[in-house]
């Protein structure tokens, strides 16, 4: 809902780049298309009609004189043939290129890009499982439970856990339909499931011209259906000498795919161990609360970079200072599953004080509807420790207001507060 287009707007008025925001018909009352110097109508809501046609994007920017396509993220954010036709119409894509998109979009080849580059993995297939039958040996091979996922998607969608032999057929046959449904690709591959993990990711930056850094981690354990709810920069999990080597083997990662603009590694983290899970090529949800901790505006190194500047950050140059809490306020309702919430925004109410960011498309009379994702916006706060940060954030909850529809606050509310929570003893199932 158009708070990310937001989001890269103020960076790009600050350092004087002018913007065209394209946008569909249910979106033609957005904060992003008033912000904006230009905007483009590039279809009805159906994502089918505007926001996925390559085509209409590309004559958006031919018709405003456009020199530079920034994605966001969702749609076409990791597409790589989208990022392929931007540069063959003579357009300049602020983000990796389109060949390390493609390798780290499929999950499979993602794995085995990263273990050839001694990246450790969780240990599962070589490449994708073609049939039932060889999904069993190689199920009884790293034992169960193992976990079946869809190679080209990711977001819960096309994976399934399963404890023993006698429910992997089954469920082998649902997690390829549901991925054939949902990316046109019913491709699989199976890991071994890593019991308690927490979900730890490093953020990256390259310059695609031998510079790659780190800007440290980010906590993102509070998750429902594989969907992050609060997280949270650096992790209490990682002292100074695991976060070097966290960050070390990060940028193994990046340097492995001559990394350019922002990405992430996403890891799971289980009893001291860290397995790659995947790769993000594009700005990540959560990228607010790296850039609380380094002080380092990482959108607007995606352009300098994408300009065809070399990073002006050293690794030794970056530190971290204090802590970061994210909550996404999605509109959903928590008391009934998470099921989306719609309705006409009203009673809007914004926190503020010290070290308070709300970065949010919201506004009075906004009709929130099914056609997109249920984020509505986003609260961070910085602390100069991990306990004020809480209570930062339980005091900026405690000031925010969204009338007209549900949103999962609540849930994120009753997390803060949790003992556990407190005491930083949470993995990816604490929800």
């Amino acid at each position: 809902r158009g708070e990310i287009a937001l989001r890269i707007i103020r960076t790009c008025r600050e350092i004087g780049l002018k913007t065209v925001v394209v946008y569909s018909t249910a979106d033609r009352d957005s904060l992003a298309v008033r912000f904006a110097d230009e905007a483009v109508c590039i279809g009805p809501p159906p994502s089918g009609q505007s926001y996925l046609r390559m085509d209409r994007i590309i004559a958006a920017a031919e018709v405003t004189g456009a020199a530079a396509i920034h994605p966001g993220y969702g749609f076409l954010s990791e597409n790589a043939d989208f990022a392929g036709i931007v540069k063959d119409n003579g357009l300049i894509w602020i983000g990796p290129k389109a060949d390390t998109i493609r390798k780290m979009g499929d999950k499979s080849v993602a794995k085995d890009t990263m273990r050839a580059a001694g990246v450790p993995v969780v240990p599962g297939s070589e490449g994708v499982v073609e049939t039932v039958d060889e999904a069993k040996r190689v199920a009884a091979e790293i034992g169960y439970p193992v976990m079946i996922k869809a190679s080209a998607g990711g977001g819960g969608r096309g994976m399934r856990m399963v404890r023993e032999e006698k429910e992997l057929e089954t469920q082998y046959r649902t997690a390829s339909n549901e991925a054939q449904s949902a990316f046109g690709n019913g491709a699989v591959y199976i890991e071994k499931f890593v019991e308690e993990p927490r979900h730890i990711e490093i953020q990256l930056m390259g310059d695609g011209q031998g510079g790659v850094i780190h800007l440290g981690e980010r906590e993102c354990s509070i998750q429902r259906r594989h969907q992050k709810l609060v997280e949270e920069a650096p992790s209490v999990v990682l002292d100074d000498a695991k976060r070097a080597e966290s960050g070390e083997i990060a940028l193994r990662a990046g340097r492995a795919v001559d990394y350019e603009g922002a990405g992430t590694v996403e890891f799971l983290w289980s009893g001291g161990e860290i397995f790659f899970l995947e790769m993000n090529t594009r700005l990540q949800v959560e990228h607010p609360i790296t850039e609380m901790i380094t002080g380092v505006d990482l959108v607007e190194q995606q352009l300098r970079v994408a300009a065809g500047e070399v990073l002006p950050i050293r690794q030794e140059d970056l530190s971290i200072h204090g802590h970061a809490i994210e909550v996404r306020i999605n509109a959903e309702n928590p008391f009934y599953c998470f099921l989306p919430s719609i309705g006409t925004l009203s009673n809007l109410r914004h926190p503020g004080g010290p070290w308070v960011r709300m970065d949010s498309a919201m506004y009075n009379g906004l009709e929130v509807g099914l056609e997109y994702d249920p984020m509505l916006a986003k609260l961070i706060v910085w602390g100069p420790d991990r306990d004020r940060a809480i209570q930062r954030m339980i005091r900026a909850i405690g000031e925010t207001n969204v009338g007209g529809v549900h949103t999962a606050l609540p849930a994120a509310l009753q997390v803060l507060r949790h003992e556990q929570f407190a005491g930083g003893d949470i993995d990816t199932h604490f929800l």
